[in-house]
């Protein structure tokens, strides 16, 4: 691929680790991160506002060889372009195998739009907004609503299958996997079928680099940190 660089802006715990680590799959380390202090506000500085007005990370900046910077900022999108991109890493179905990439992007967008949007809920009124703002009630909806719908349609897929695809991991395990671990921090995916996937994925160095910043990171921001009088959902 023609480019100069690839500069990841991210933060622990949020979808820029899904980022992360396909960049780790596809390329090792040859990109720069920059860490975006969302706890400490600095998602709704100018400057990063100005990279991104979504107030969020993943940003991914692609220096093109010609001279131009373009800016992607939909993780799922980053991830499928990275499985495309470099084809020769096998993690996502050729664009001529039909069935097989209709199903590859069915469990891609599932895990990106349906799945996240569940857990992003438990988590935004769990540690994200401040305590007369959150709504034990919107909790208890979609860890329900995730235990009920979510999982048995992702269990299924796992009862015969190493992997979202079948033996082989592929771009939609970086997507449905990094959902799994999120999930079971918040008492979720506790079946035995959701902790034998994930150890097969945490097996991969990728995965493990893509988290190795989590270590002395908390979960939920103090009760004093600037993202509790900024967020905005």
């Amino acid at each position: 691929m023609d480019y100069n660089k690839l500069v990841l802006h991210h933060y622990p715990a949020t979808r820029s680790v899904r980022v992360r680590w396909m960049l780790l799959e596809t390329i090792g380390n040859d990109f720069e991160i920059r860490r975006v202090d969302l706890y400490g506000g600095a998602q709704y500085e100018p400057e990063f506002l100005a990279l991104n007005p979504n107030h969020n990370v993943p940003a991914l900046e692609i220096h093109w060889s010609e001279g131009d910077v373009q800016v992607m900022l939909e993780s799922a999108a980053i991830v499928e372009w990275l499985a495309d991109s470099f084809p020769e890493t096998g993690l996502a179905p050729r664009l001529d195998e039909g069935r097989k990439r209709a199903e590859y992007l069915q469990y891609l967008h599932f895990g990106a739009t349906w799945m996240d949007m569940m857990l992003w809920q438990i988590r935004a009124h769990r540690h994200i907004l401040k305590s007369d703002e959150a709504d034990p009630r919107t909790v208890e909806r979609y860890e329900n609503k995730f235990r009920n719908e979510c999982e048995p349609q992702i269990a299924g897929r796992l009862e015969h299958r190493d992997y979202i695809l079948g033996s082989v991991f592929s771009a939609a395990d970086v997507i449905i996997g990094y959902n799994v671990f999120w999930a079971r921090g918040y008492g979720l995916c506790k079946d035995e079928i959701f902790g034998s996937y994930l150890s097969r994925l945490m097996a991969r160095p990728a995965m493990q680099n893509a988290l190795d910043d989590l270590t002395d990171f908390s979960i939920e921001p103090s009760e004093a940190a600037p993202v509790r009088r900024s967020f905005t959902g």
